[in-house]
């Protein structure tokens, strides 16, 4: 009996301490920033997707002919190929791509420029303890004579 109470808390001490440990995990921020991050590119695939199946196919359809692209498909015995959807889903991963191209290209940029004005400021202040060495180096030989 007594060995049974001892390794029911064994058992409920290793569950405290891997909740203990998923919560630091969800509160390290990472988590919720993902989780954000995923919410919104779902949300921005969905206008990506209405922006290429809503406005971008028909106009190419009409250009190349009046050709819409969702209807074309390949028949081969029982089996249908749509391959004007495959064509449609292409054109949207391309345009969502470019996008996140664009915009890590863009937090790169901004990252870059935050850098290089924390390196002017280190500069200086490297400038200043240098200055001030010398002068500290300067007094003690003075004294030193």
């Amino acid at each position: 009996m007594k060995k049974k109470v001892v390794e029911k808390e064994k058992v409920v001490k290793q569950g405290k301490k891997v909740f203990l440990e998923f919560m630091d995990f969800i509160k390290n921020g990472n988590v919720v920033e993902l989780a954000v991050g995923v919410i919104i590119g779902s949300a921005f695939g969905k206008i990506v997707s209405s922006l290429v199946s809503d406005i971008l196919m028909p106009l190419i359809g009409i250009i190349i002919g009046g050709i819409d692209f969702s209807d074309l498909k390949l028949k081969i015995g029982s089996a249908t190929i749509s391959y004007g959807m495959f064509i449609q889903n292409v054109i949207d991963f391309l345009i969502i791509a470019i996008c996140v191209f664009v915009f890590v290209k863009v937090i790169e940029r901004m990252t870059k420029k935050e850098a290089q004005i924390e390196e002017e400021k280190r500069e200086e202040q490297i400038i200043l303890l240098e200055q001030i060495r010398d002068l500290l180096q300067k007094q003690k030989d003075e004294i030193a004579k």
